[in-house]
């Protein structure tokens, strides 16, 4: 079977789920000191936003905070750098799953929302299938663009793609190709 790209999708009008690699360093003050991570999404979350998607739901991790809600490890900080990167108001949910995020992701004014990091929640790295159901209920079409955890079995990654009905389609994108 080929794989499918990004360019091979019908996005017009479609809630996006994307995984992100914004697994960023941050100094003792949560101030982003390299960005390129969050750079490197641009071209596909620009990409998507301009086939039409309805919406774009991004969703990673940052740190190793073991299952528990840990402070400096919120992905707040790459809220506000989207928004710098994007000059695009971004919607940050406080958590990743449940039914106050599905209702923020149905609500929100803002074309892109920003899900709190998946690993504040131990589901994700044991890719329960729960929790996995949960995320992909959140878009129509899945995009992975975190080719650095691509190799993971996490939620995000391998449990995403199992738990829909209908099925969402798992896509790359070369880089240099968008």
């Amino acid at each position: 079977m080929a794989k499918l790209t990004v360019k091979d999708l019908d996005l017009k009008n479609k809630t996006v789920l994307m995984r992100a690699d914004f697994n960023v360093p941050l100094d003792a003050n949560l101030n982003i000191t390299d960005d390129t991570r969050i750079r490197e999404t641009l071209p596909t979350i620009k990409f998507i936003l301009e086939k039409g998607a309805k919406k774009l739901v991004l969703m990673s991790h940052l740190g190793r905070p073991d299952g528990k809600r840990v402070d400096k490890y919120s992905l707040k900080p790459v809220a506000a750098k989207l928004e710098e990167l994007l000059k695009e108001k971004v919607n940050f949910l406080n958590d990743c799953v449940g039914p106050e995020v599905k209702a923020g992701v149905i609500n929100s004014k803002e074309r892109i929302v920003l899900l709190e990091n998946l690993r504040y929640h131990a589901e994700e790295e044991g890719n329960n299938a729960d929790f996995s159901q949960q995320l992909a209920a959140l878009g129509e079409v899945f995009v992975n663009d975190a080719f650095g955890t691509a190799h993971r079995a996490h939620a995000s990654t391998a449990g995403v793609t199992d738990s829909l009905n209908p099925p969402l389609v798992s896509c790359w994108k070369k880089r240099s190709n968008i």
